[in-house]
């Protein structure tokens, strides 16, 4: 993989370089000193992914990656020296389309990189995601119910790159009185879910928290996936966290979820697939839809990345196929029609 570096800091990028050089088949495309500078070289010279740091003179990197998947679109993987110090420009990076956020690594005592093995883990997600590994391994699902559990109807959606502003977008438009359990499983690194959620809330009239393994899905509620493992309903009707499939590149896999509600929710609901990049949730989405949910895929136009969705447009697993802006009503009209008998 080719790998440009953007980082106004000489020693990081030198950490940087040493990191990528590193690993086999790994090459340095460029590096960039700014985000003007690295906007201009991407335009030039598009490499097959990005190492961003925020915090940069001339153009932050969040704007630098606003503009680069605008102009010369390519995965971007923010590289900052504190995710939690700089989470809203994480969030606005990761709104623009970044894929997820890692900490730079240092030097050690000896010059070589220490800290290293979160960035290095990214990576190989992505390289696995760029040879074509960007499903979840969909494997089917055992259908048990459990009747002694009163579920709510379920909203499920699936987001990944450019997630957080697609996903606080059809949040904001559910009404406070929405009476189903929002699902949702959005790539993102385990340790920064609880800032996303924290950064969801003022969007959102509905309470905003994290999935837990035993959870009782209630009306009204948005659920949202924070492990490295993949949320599903399970057997007992409650959600819980599994390792399976571990050859999933992007966890938490919409894949799975999606699945799992098709085996398992005791009434049809409503599953979106918002933009990211892969095929994950198009495997799934059918299984829902075959078993008489309504389905929905974000428009090409409004996408920051335009695969997920085009993935279940692809496979017939869209019932409709909308522009961001108009999903969030959709999902209460359907809700609304399924509640009154009429879908």
């Amino acid at each position: 993989m080719r790998i440009a570096i953007v980082n106004d800091l000489a020693l990081a990028r030198e950490v940087l370089r040493r990191v990528v050089l590193s690993l086999p088949g790994y090459s340095v495309a460029w590096e960039a000193a700014d985000g003007e500078d690295a906007v201009a070289k991407a335009a030039a010279d598009k490499p097959q992914a990005v190492l961003m740091d925020l915090v940069m003179p001339r153009l932050d990197g969040a704007e630098a990656t606003r503009r680069i998947m605008r102009q010369s679109p390519c995965p971007i993987l923010v590289v900052t020296a504190t995710v939690p110090g700089h989470f809203e420009l994480v969030y606005k990076a990761m709104g623009a389309g970044a894929l997820d956020a890692v900490e730079t690594p240092t030097l050690g005592p000896g010059g070589e990189p220490t800290n290293a093995g979160p960035l290095v883990a990214r990576l190989a997600k992505l390289d696995a995601a760029l040879k074509g590994h960007t499903g979840s391994g969909f494997f089917p699902v055992p259908a048990t119910r459990a009747p002694s559990v009163d579920l709510p109807r379920f909203v499920a959606i699936g987001v990944s790159t450019g997630g957080p502003d697609a996903l606080g977008a059809v949040l904001a438009a559910l009404p406070a009185n929405f009476t189903a359990a929002v699902l949702v499983a959005q790539h993102i690194a385990a340790e920064y879910a609880p800032a996303l959620a924290d950064a969801l809330r003022p969007r959102c009239r509905l309470p905003v928290g994290i999935a837990r393994s035993g959870d009782v899905p209630r009306p009204g509620v948005v659920y949202l996936a924070a492990t490295e493992d993949h949320l599903e309903l399970a057997p007992d009707c409650r959600l819980r966290y599994t390792p399976t499939p571990k050859s999933a590149p992007y966890r938490p896999s919409a894949d799975v979820l999606f699945s799992s509600l098709a085996a398992r929710a005791p009434r049809p609901g409503v599953a979106v697939i918002l933009t990211g990049m892969g095929t994950d949730g198009a495997e799934g989405m059918l299984k829902l839809r075959q078993s008489g949910w309504y389905t929905i895929a974000q428009n090409e136009a409004s996408c920051v990345v335009y695969g997920m969705p085009k993935a279940a447009v692809e496979r017939r697993a869209a019932c409709e196929v909308l522009p961001l802006d108009l999903i969030g009503a959709a999902v209460v009209s359907q809700l609304r029609d399924r509640a009154a008998g009429r879908g």
